[in-house]
């Protein structure tokens, strides 16, 4: 397995429009692990397309509980199942993650069983793992693969963790959904690739007219997200050699091109690269 990363979803939000990107979900396949990093709707096609086998999913890491970035997890995992899946797969997520499992498999119950009864197959139920992620180290047991969290500035919520990936040679840092951060500069310092959230000013208005969410959206977005030139801040601060902005807002509409998002981030002096789904990235 090369290593590589794929971007699977690139827009912020969980709405999707004709022809337009998925939201948030990313594949990094780094120091022999195959990780998943958040499951927004179109993660199982766009693992398929990357030509992952759904039936050798491994780790799977929820960043928070946004829909953008969970809703997907549980029809994920029950497609991987019908796909073959017999291995344990392990996600990583925060406290909430275990009712979001719970009530999932409530409401397959019929099928699941269903299925362990009239095709054989082993228990879904007993093949997923949840794991609380918590700042700090978290365990994997493996030598190869060194993986990091910090809790990130994204109100209301609490649990929003920033994700770190670091082998002898590579290093990825995923941002998560943040407001701008210092401390997450410092938790970045010297990656190879910093994939981070951004928004553009004037993607920002045209978002709330069109939703008609009109002030409390604005101060959502304002409050809790990074414009791009935060976001190229983070990365000069950090030092890192390649920024990627992801959960991009605006991703999907017309009227934004990618010079734009270029002119935002120029005092990033390292090399940055606008999201789109689809993307690769090699080590």
């Amino acid at each position: 397995m090369d290593d590589r990363l794929v971007i699977l979803g690139s827009k912020g939000g969980p709405a999707i429009r004709p022809g337009g990107p998925s939201p948030t979900s990313s594949l990094i396949e780094v120091g022999g692990r195959r990780c998943v990093i958040d499951c927004g709707l179109g993660v199982t096609r766009g693992l398929v397309d990357a030509g992952v086998s759904l039936k050798e999913l491994d780790l799977i890491f929820i960043t928070h509980m946004h829909s953008d970035h969970v809703l997907e997890l549980g029809p994920l995992l029950h497609t991987a199942w019908t796909s073959g899946l017999a291995q344990k797969v392990r996600v990583f997520g925060p406290a909430d993650l275990m009712e979001y499992w719970d009530g999932f498999l409530a409401s397959m119950r019929y099928d699941i069983d269903l299925r362990i009864d009239d095709e054989g197959r082993p228990d879904l139920r007993d093949l997923i793992e949840i794991h609380l992620l918590a700042e700090g180290d978290v365990p994997l047991d493996d030598s190869g693969l060194a993986l990091k969290a910090l809790r990130v500035d994204h109100p209301p919520v609490v649990d929003c963790f920033a994700l770190r990936f670091d082998t002898e040679d590579w290093s990825v840092v995923f941002s998560a959904d943040t407001a701008f951060f210092p401390p997450l500069a410092v938790f970045a310092k010297d990656c190879d690739v910093l994939v981070h959230e951004a928004m553009l000013q004037r993607g920002v208005d045209k978002i709330v007219e069109i939703t008609g969410n009109g002030d409390r959206l604005r101060e959502h977005l304002w409050a809790s997200h990074t414009m791009a030139p935060d976001a190229a801040k983070i990365a000069e601060m950090a030092q890192a050699k390649t920024l990627l902005l992801n959960h991009l807002i605006p991703a999907d509409l017309p009227g934004f091109e990618e010079q734009e998002w270029l002119e935002a981030t120029e005092t990033f002096s390292g090399q940055t690269i606008v999201g789109h789904d689809g993307l690769v990235i090699t080590k």
